[in-house]
């Protein structure tokens, strides 16, 4: 008598969703300690064309195994120009200038204003977003937060007033290229890896015409700003657009979106940790503030019937926000499939910076990659 035993292939299972969430925290918290030690070594333009770099470099490996191919169409291109500008290249560049006055904690904080300055300019561009009672308190908390951290109360002595607003004017910059990328690449049919792809690959050259024109080329290349650099670029802004990704296609853009919450504490835990910066009692109760402020912005009011929710949904992911955001890709933000409140669209999504599904034609057009 024969015994016949079967045997099951097993499938590899993906890493739990809350260690890849905890994965992309770290990811985009650590990214203000990376810049501020990648602007010890080399120009901040040079940190951005380097972080674009490796961050395309990537998405291109993800691209090629996928087997996925950029976009066409001159008018789908001229949007990721445009997308390109306003969600990296310019957002990346500011950020890298601030550091080189201000602490990354303070950085790292004020990239959490995004949602912030999300909202206020959703309620002028977005008509359909109408805003409710909840969601403007939330504003004006959040700004309290921001004056909290500045030291308002006397006169933000102490604090360097223009890397300070260029840090804020980086964070604002996330939303006007969410919104943007909402009006114009949302529905085009093409997918959000490759989008994302597009736009980090746009960006780059972006930064490639401009860094010579302001930068000289560098004479020495010190070992730990270069592998900052390339951290910064590999993780932040190529990998946390992966994780973001998979992570919205598979706990949808609202959880993933909670990423925005961890990355200035983690933000604030590095840099005083490890870069020895110092912390008054303002900065962690104004970040706190902040952090409660952007969360009321994101509150939605809950809707009855199937149509309702549906329309709540799509909004949700193809317009809204971080991280990074991160990062995100991202596309960042990340981008149209952003790590955290994106199913891969892209608002909320992933990163690609947002709320998107994997799948973008399925959906609402993803955002690009906004990040941090």
């Amino acid at each position: 008598m024969t015994t016949v035993t079967t045997s099951r292939a097993r499938t590899p299972r993906a890493l739990d969703w809350r260690l890849r969430f905890a994965v992309l925290s770290l990811i985009w918290g650590f990214s203000f300690l990376l810049i501020k030690v990648g602007t010890d070594g080399y120009a901040p333009f040079q940190v951005t064309l380097g972080r674009l770099f490796f961050g395309t470099a990537v998405l291109a490996a993800a691209m090629a195994v996928k087997r996925e191919r950029l976009p066409r169409g001159a008018r789908t291109w001229g949007h990721l120009f445009v997308a390109a500008l306003l969600l990296n290249a310019l957002p990346f560049s500011l950020f890298a200038y601030s550091e080189l006055t201000i602490p990354s904690t303070l950085a790292g904080i004020c990239n959490a204003t995004s949602p912030l300055w999300g909202m206020a300019l959703s309620l002028v561009a977005l008509s359909e977003d109408r805003p409710s009672r909840v969601r403007v308190a939330g504003l004006g908390i959040g700004f309290l937060g921001v004056l909290t951290v500045l030291g308002a109360w006397q006169g933000f002595d102490g604090l360097d007033a223009q890397g300070t607003a260029m840090a804020l004017l980086a964070s604002l910059s996330y939303p006007i290229g969410w919104i943007y990328v909402r009006r114009t690449l949302a529905g085009t049919g093409h997918s959000h890896l490759s989008l994302t792809g597009a736009q980090l690959l746009v960006a780059t050259v972006q930064l490639a015409f401009v860094t010579p024109l302001f930068t000289a080329f560098p004479t020495r290349f010190p070992l730990a700003p270069l592998l900052a650099v390339a951290a910064l670029g590999a993780l932040g802004t190529g990998l946390a657009v992966l994780i973001q990704y998979g992570l919205v296609a598979e706990v949808g853009p609202t959880t993933g979106q909670m990423v925005t919450y961890f990355i200035p504490v983690i933000a604030t835990a590095a840099g005083v940790t490890l870069l020895g910066e110092t912390l008054t009692w303002s900065t962690p109760v104004g970040a706190a503030i902040v952090l409660a402020g952007a969360a009321l912005t994101q509150a939605r009011p809950r809707r009855r019937g199937r149509e309702d929710r549906a329309r709540v949904t799509e909004a949700e992911q193809v317009g809204a926000t971080g991280t990074e955001p991160t990062e995100a890709t991202v596309v960042e933000t990340p981008s149209t499939t952003t790590p955290k409140d994106r199913t891969p669209q892209a608002p909320p999504a992933p990163p690609c910076n947002q709320n998107q599904n994997p799948n973008p034609s399925a959906t609402a057009s993803p955002r690009p990659l906004s990040k941090l």
